[in-house]
């Protein structure tokens, strides 16, 4: 996993647990589900196609 796959995943969980811990701040929920999303789909991909 390149480094920038895993600061992208790191950020989404930390936004994952401030917006489960902070109902006000609803919106970083949704921002940390597309990064970890985004994340997701980019190591797959990679993955896939073998490329590293």
């Amino acid at each position: 996993m390149s480094p920038l796959v895993a600061i992208i995943a790191i950020v989404a969980i930390v936004l994952l647990i401030t917006g489960g811990l902070v109902q006000s701040l609803n919106f970083l929920l949704w921002v940390g589900l597309v990064l970890l999303a985004l994340a997701v789909i980019t190591f797959l991909l990679r993955a896939i196609s073998g490329r590293k």
